[in-house]
């Protein structure tokens, strides 16, 4: 690990003050952060500590949303009654991420921004790593990539995006909220992550200055009928091979709207909008699911180790909506 200056900012003022440095991170957690520091992937030349930041509540909206803190660990979010009634989905993504002491540890925030899962990217013994070191290509293409992109990806990178909870943020039409010294944004959550084209090494649209301080969910219909389907190699603490984020608003067995999107596939959660077009305004019949199913991984581009994925996919969407449909 490198040296580094540690600033502990006890306003938001002082953290966005201290981004507009630049080459800063903020440590909240660090369940990701300190991992890759350890590892010489990232070398911050400053920590802003910013734990003791006003960020860490969950709060109703006028229109019946919530507003969560961008310091909400991801174990009280998980426990918090109105997302086990209101999105259960995102309840079930959480618990199915990492393990108990992490998700104690872990927040939203720093959840939004988890970096990259790529072996070639973790460990620096790989030198040709476009998202550590632009330009120097990508070891994944021809070395073991089981684990990498079958959707979205560019011959600069295929890795995939970690994160459970992003995938079904993606599903609720989450909004993440910043703000720098310049002014707050709101960033729609399916545009927040990037895909990797060209620059690779840029995972979302935050700007080196902005801090993260919400999370907004938007009322849903989807409480009723909704599922987080994880397929892993192992049952716990493991990233997801294909992970969905399958909600229905169901009248009767007709779909009157849908989201479907797939994690462990696309360098950001991945809308399958085909998916849900097959869907909507349909009974769920197995002719629907089949079709839903297939539409789910148009355009997927397998490698050579990986091409178990689409199949992969296609099915985990199918059993999704099933589970997701009788709930």
């Amino acid at each position: 690990m490198r040296a580094f200056d540690y600033v502990r900012a006890e306003r938001i003022d002082d953290a966005l003050t201290a981004l507009a440095e630049g080459n800063t991170r903020c440590l909240a957690g660090g369940t990701n952060l300190l991992d890759l520091m350890k590892g010489d992937v990232e070398q911050p030349a400053r920590l802003v500590d910013i734990t003791h930041l006003p960020l860490a509540g969950i709060e109703p909206l006028p229109d019946g949303g919530l507003r969560i803190g961008a310091l909400v660990p991801n174990s009280d979010l998980a426990n918090d009654r109105r997302i086990r009634e209101r999105y259960p989905l995102l309840a079930q993504a959480l618990v199915s991420g990492a393990s108990p002491q992490l998700r104690n540890m872990a927040t939203v925030g720093g959840n939004l921004l988890q970096r990259t899962r790529c072996h070639y990217f973790v460990d620096v013994g790989f030198d040709a790593c476009n998202k550590r070191k632009p330009g120097s290509g990508c070891t994944a293409l021809e070395g073991p990539n089981r684990i990498h992109a079958i959707l979205g990806a560019s011959n600069r990178c295929i890795a995939v995006h970690p994160s459970d909870m992003c995938v079904a943020l993606a599903a609720l039409d989450a909004v993440v909220e910043t703000q720098s010294r310049g002014g707050a944004r709101r960033i729609a959550m399916h545009d927040f992550h990037r895909l990797p084209g060209t620059t690779p090494q840029r995972d979302t649209e935050l700007r080196h200055d902005e801090l993260v301080t919400a999370v907004t969910l938007p009322p849903s219909p989807f409480a009723e009928h909704s599922r987080y389907l994880k397929v892993r190699d192992r049952a716990s603490y493991a990233f997801a091979l294909v992970s969905v984020a399958a909600a229905l608003d169901l009248d009767g067995d007709r779909v009157r709207d849908a989201r479907i999107v797939l994690g462990g596939v696309a360098h950001k959660p991945w809308r399958a909008r085909d998916a849900e077009h097959a869907l909507v305004g349909h009974a769920l019949d197995d002719a629907t699911l089949s079709a839903a199913g297939a539409a789910a991984t148009h355009g997927a581009r397998p490698y050579h180790d990986n091409a178990f994925k689409v199949t992969l996919a296609q099915r985990a969407v199918v059993r999704a909506i099933r589970e997701g449909a009788r709930t």
